[in-house]
């Protein structure tokens, strides 16, 4: 049951980003011909406003086949006038940044449903106290709970870990114990961890761990508005400063992930609860809109790029650079999804 909810998860991620371009599309007067959620063999079809609508045997992605818009034949076009060909390159770039804004816009949606689900967040409650560490000697005791750092309130572990690590010098904290309020002055040191990239970092710690004791957010509407906006955004830098770390050799590629554990973790998530499979799915959705918008011919990336040519240039790319740059784009994408075929089969043998 938990893989068809990660593959109804995945189907539907993909549906949202095709149904973007297909509303841009018929918005500027474009004909779909096609509608398909995955690829290969259609499994079952019909027709509905002129548009055959399909699900294929390949749950690997989808497309949505323009009139004269074909990226296994960049040469293939139609002047007519619903035809995609003769539409400006702005209404072009307007149709390829409708799929991955679709999918920002899902998880903006998703993680607004969570918030109204008022979720739960880690409270900064302590539940280890390292020996010899700045807390340590500064007296914390585990089940101390941090009221405030540098006169800052803080109710949320996060929160408090993040005003630690950006202090300049010593640092006063409230913390409640047994009903009382105390103050403490320690000065964090600095000490050699990892980040969520796998990176060897150096972080200011005072030496404590949470108890893992949480609470739920109970928030307002323009509350629930606000966390929905953060976490998106959140997810979205996350991701591109991930890629980014990939790209420049930061983080190695055997990080890369493909599809089986996107599967997987998915899978994983549907057995701890609705509120985890929303959370990854919010954050899949992010991801999809991210990789859609890279530079990559054969990605809605790539198109926007030959198009901002166009309109900088006034004429379209050459026709033979165009084919030539397509077909190396699906060569860097198949190369990118084995890539990460390869990983997951790794991990899951190891």
């Amino acid at each position: 049951m938990s893989w068809f909810i990660s593959l109804l998860v995945l189907s539907g991620l993909i549906f949202f980003h095709e149904l973007g371009h297909y509303s841009a599309a018929r918005f500027v007067g474009v004909y779909v011909e096609v509608f398909s959620i995955g690829f290969g063999k259609k499994l079952f079809s019909f027709r509905a406003f002129g548009t055959q609508w399909s699900i294929s045997a390949i749950p690997l992605g989808g497309y949505v086949q323009m009139k004269g818009q074909d990226d296994s034949d960049p040469t293939k076009q139609s002047m007519d006038e619903d035809s995609y060909t003769t539409k400006t390159p702005l209404q072009k770039i307007f149709i390829l940044l409708a799929g991955p804004f679709a999918n920002f816009l899902t998880a903006f949606m998703i993680y607004f449903i969570i918030a109204m689900g008022n979720p739960p967040t880690i409270s900064p409650v302590i539940g280890l106290v390292v020996k010899n560490s700045p807390a340590f000697i500064a007296g914390l005791q585990k089940g101390d709970i941090i009221r405030s750092v540098n006169g800052q309130e803080v109710s949320k572990w996060n929160t408090m870990a993040q005003l630690i690590a950006s202090s300049q010098e010593e640092i006063n904290l409230k913390i409640e114990r047994a009903g009382f309020i105390e103050y403490k002055i320690l000065t964090p040191t600095l000490k050699e961890t990892t980040n969520m990239y796998g990176e060897s970092v150096q972080r200011k710690m005072i030496g404590i761990a949470s108890s893992g004791a949480t609470y739920n957010l109970k928030l307002n509407f323009f509350e629930k508005l606000s966390y929905a906006t953060e976490k998106t955004i959140s997810a979205s830098t996350m991701i591109f400063t991930g890629l980014e770390k990939l790209v420049v050799g930061d983080v190695p590629a055997s990080q890369l992930g493909g599809v089986i554990s996107i599967v997987k973790i998915t899978a994983d998530a549907s057995e701890s609860g609705w509120m985890s499979v929303l959370f990854f799915t919010a954050l899949i959705s992010v991801n999809l809109g991210v990789l859609n918008l890279l530079p990559i011919p054969a990605l809605d990336g790539g198109h926007i790029m030959f198009n901002l040519y166009e309109m900088i240039t006034k004429k379209a790319p050459n026709e033979n650079v165009l084919v030539k740059l397509t077909i190396a784009g699906w060569a860097v994408l198949f190369s990118l999804m084995g890539l990460g075929l390869f990983n997951d089969i790794h991990r899951l043998i190891g």
